[in-house]
């Protein structure tokens, strides 16, 4: 169980905006020592120069090419001898009914956002399993758990990802080892705008949806206190997001009527 996050080495993917970069300045005002990880290094660098004082290494990464995983796990090893936290935050969203999108679409969306977490969680792994510790946090999303019109590719990919870590969660139950499953509804984020239609383009716009969720901060908030709690999984979220959920599970002829009529675009 971790206790602090101070001198924690910390490596968050999808570290440039929305919940990533939140995430990466709650956890600097925390004493953390931070990698941050995205496709754009540029973007990367702006974040790093906010901040101010804190350890931090910027390591451009992308989910959808894990060939140099490995090195960039040992850039991180050469620089803090060590890795305390795992935050697997990148990746892709999406916009598009499935009678409309291209099966590339679906392909590239479970590269990134399933695959890369895989590959990464496993190029990782056996560090945590060296230092007898570890904690693997893993952004999924509350279609993680339910399936939503407009989102079939990304939901998808996210329950993958439920199933992945449950499992290694159980395997790792007697190495110190933790996982985190969190489980963001609506946040106020680019998610839409990055998100992809049924021909790949980014939509390029931000839904109401979006607009009226969560702030960033709050989320980041959430996680936070999630790790520092040993939580083994949250749902960061209104109460919409958290009552379909509870609903699905316990009536799911009742959710197959009402997620036709939510709004979640």
């Amino acid at each position: 169980m971790i206790n602090t996050l101070k001198n924690k080495v910390v490596w968050v993917t999808g570290a440039t905006s929305g919940i990533g970069e939140a995430l990466v300045y709650a956890l600097a005002e925390k004493g953390a020592k931070l990698v941050i990880s995205s496709r754009r290094g540029d973007e990367l660098q702006k974040v790093a120069d906010k901040l101010k004082g804190n350890d931090v290494l910027v390591l451009p990464l992308d989910l959808a090419d894990q060939s140099n995983f490995e090195e960039n796990k040992n850039e991180v090893l050469n620089k803090f001898g060590r890795i305390d936290i795992l935050i697997n935050n990148g990746g892709v969203s999406q916009r598009s009914l499935v009678k409309d999108t291209i099966v590339d679409v679906d392909r590239k969306i479970m590269e990134t956002n399933y695959f890369g977490t895989v590959a990464l969680t496993k190029v990782v792994l056996p560090q945590f399993l060296k230092q007898g510790s570890g904690k693997f946090v893993v952004t999924t999303s509350t279609v993680g758990k339910i399936g939503t019109p407009y989102r079939s590719g990304y939901s998808a990919s996210k329950h993958a990802l439920h199933g992945f870590f449950d499992s290694l969660r159980a395997e790792l139950h007697d190495n110190n080892i933790s996982v985190l499953l969190v489980c963001p509804g609506f946040i106020q984020t680019n998610i839409s705008v990055n998100a992809l239609t049924a021909t790949g383009d980014a939509l390029g716009t931000m839904d109401k949806a979006t607009a009226a969720g969560l702030t960033p901060q709050e989320c980041a908030r959430q996680i936070i206190n999630g790790i520092l709690s040993d939580k083994q999984e949250i749902v960061v979220g209104g109460i919409k997001e958290k009552s379909v959920i509870l609903i699905k599970r316990f009536f799911p002829h009742l959710f197959s009527i009402l997620i036709r009529k939510v709004s979640v675009k």
